[in-house]
């Protein structure tokens, strides 16, 4: 790890962090306060997407989607109108719309072979964003000269990366320019975050084989053709199955590459200090395991 203790993380003039974990469990919420505090950059992965890798594709679709209407079309094809998406650190819609859900078209969901497709548009999207860290914090302190970063990372980087891998191409990178911390879940708050999602069904990106594994799954269970699946049953199906699928690679890419803290020291985060403290402590605790 980049600092080897927590008197070096408290001494170092430059604080360079990566937060990694579900969605829900506080990644977002620390890195606002470290921004607002003006010390901090803060590089959101999922921002990065959307703007950088994915925002041609987002608003391609949403054009796609207003030529079907004539009246629309007509301003479209006269360029007397603008369609583009608003993304903000906090507001990631656009990207979760394209990305859609498979099933049934009548009810919004897209053929399973688009929806792969769109996942693959994703997975390297965020593969990229996430080796664009590096050109990050430089950027952060060449030009706007912030001393510390904090990098928000999305929770399927995890499917991503081979945390048992000492050479895992992503791990190894992130590794070597930032500390990585993963903000752990209890039980409560996985409980928590499945009723969350079972109000609002979010899309989410999986690897490859195990969205086939679902896929299939799910229509063995259910006994309905691709074209009858419901999109948010099938995503709330799915949810479950990927929080139990992530944990233990969340669990050994910290093991192997950085820091636990759990989410309940995440969320009585209130100030910069509170983080550092914080932090210093999860690397004093590592010291005492080894």
């Amino acid at each position: 790890m980049i600092y080897a203790s927590a008197s070096d993380w408290l001494a170092a003039p430059r604080k360079n962090v990566l937060l990694f974990g579900m969605s829900g469990l506080g990644k977002t919420h620390v890195s606002n306060i470290l921004r607002d505090h003006g010390d901090w950059f803060h590089y959101s992965v999922d921002y990065r997407i959307g703007t950088r890798y994915m925002g041609e594709l987002i608003a391609d679709n949403a054009k796609r989607e207003a030529m079907q209407v004539p009246f629309l079309r007509d301003l479209l094809m006269t360029d007397s109108i603008y369609i583009g998406s608003n993304i903000t650190f906090n507001n990631l819609a656009p990207v979760s719309t394209y990305l859609g859900k498979p099933g049934d078209p009548a009810k919004g969901g897209l053929p399973i072979g688009e929806y792969r497709k769109r996942q693959d548009e994703f997975r390297r999207a965020e593969v990229s964003s996430l080796m664009d860290t590096r050109h990050f914090i430089a950027r952060a302190q060449s030009l706007y000269d912030y001393p510390h970063f904090i990098c928000d990372t999305g929770g399927s980087i995890c499917e991503w990366v081979n945390p048992d891998d000492p050479d895992d191409p992503i791990m190894t990178e992130l590794a070597d320019c930032t500390l990585m911390i993963w903000i752990e879940g209890s039980d409560a708050h996985t409980a928590e975050l499945v009723r969350r999602f079972d109000r609002a069904p979010k899309p989410m990106s999986y690897q490859p084989a195990f969205l086939d594994a679902c896929w299939d799954g799910y229509l063995a269970e259910k006994g309905c053709a691709e074209d009858r699946v419901n999109p948010d049953d099938f995503i709330r199906w799915t949810y479950a199955r990927a929080m139990a699928h992530r944990q233990p690679r969340y669990r050994a890419m910290a093991e192997r590459w950085g820091l636990t803290v759990s989410a309940e020291d995440i969320g009585r985060v209130r100030s910069t200090d509170d983080f550092v403290a914080l932090v210093a402590k999860a690397l004093e605790a590592r010291a005492a395991r080894a």
